[in-house]
């Protein structure tokens, strides 16, 4: 891709601005430049698309984001270090890049985008979660977004597209699974990066759905949620007693058994669940 762009390799790029990466900043670097670009793409056609890009580091997935056609990109990063090197992106593609420093849990993003809009990010890995759960939590639905295309630590990634009796599958994937199809696309070992972290990364898709795949209020799908796996090994009839009196019958009749665990029970029950509690 250096051959696209007309931009030096990421390696160097970093050893021209000193980039080394921070660890309390989630960072690791990916430098393969052929790696950037197949993220990128699995985003799917970006050429009509507005992006936010969040942690763009020395911006390799930058470059595979702009040079697969991205009709601009925001990228928001909080290391002033990488500004320069960011810079030098810009430069290559008037126009199409505008770089925020600052931090991307209060940066007001929408008011620099305009739809459609997708997110592609290797999100650091201190706020990755956070992040995905203000995406998939927003006041109204549908939400800013099109689709998310997010790199975790495979561990994260296995916890949103995990399915009930498994052991990754908690209020993570309940939350991403109500509002999105969620799947993972790629696997990066360890040594894809710079430095090397201690776990395998994955990437996750998630394409929001108009509606919510069952209905539902998402306050009440939240506590329920919530109390339930916070005490994943009890009993529903235990763990939600805290719902009122009458918990058990409610659990009847969303066909739930009151002796079932949080991890037997499918995102469709959880709603009928909600739905009954809800109305009293």
């Amino acid at each position: 891709m250096a051959t696209i762009d007309g931009l030096p390799p990421l390696r160097e790029v970093i050893q021209t601005h000193d980039l080394v990466a921070k660890k309390q900043l989630g960072q690791n670097f990916l430098l393969d430049l052929n790696l950037t670009a197949k993220i990128a793409r699995l985003a799917g056609d970006l050429s009509g698309c507005d992006v936010l890009e969040v942690g763009p580091g020395p911006g390799g997935l930058t470059r595979g984001l702009l040079a697969e056609g991205a009709r601009r990109v925001l990228a928001v990063e909080k290391d002033p270090r990488c500004l320069p090197a960011l810079a030098e992106i810009s430069a290559a593609y008037p126009g199409r890049l505008q770089v925020i420093n600052g931090d991307a849990l209060e940066v007001d993003v929408l008011s620099h985008l305009t739809a459609p809009i997708r997110v592609v990010a290797n999100l650091p890995y201190n706020v990755g979660t956070e992040l995905l759960i203000r995406w998939l939590t927003p006041a109204q639905w549908p939400p800013f977004w099109d689709s998310l295309t997010l790199m975790f630590q495979k561990e994260v990634a296995e916890r949103i597209v995990a399915k009930p009796r498994s052991d990754h599958y908690g209020r993570l994937a309940l939350l991403a699974q109500w509002r999105c199809d969620a799947k993972i696309v790629m696997h990066l070992p360890p040594e894809a990066f710079t430095p090397a972290p201690k776990v395998h990364s994955a990437v996750v898709h998630l394409t929001r759905l108009t509606e919510p795949r069952f209905p539902a209020d998402g306050a009440v799908l939240g506590r329920i949620t919530a109390m339930a796996f916070n005490q994943r090994r009890k009993m529903l009839r235990s763990s939600l007693k805290g719902m009122g009196a009458g918990i058990e019958d409610k659990l009847v009749a969303a066909g739930i058994e009151p002796t079932a665990r949080a991890e037997e029970i499918p995102l469709e029950r959880f709603c009928a669940l909600a739905r009954l509690v809800a109305a009293g």
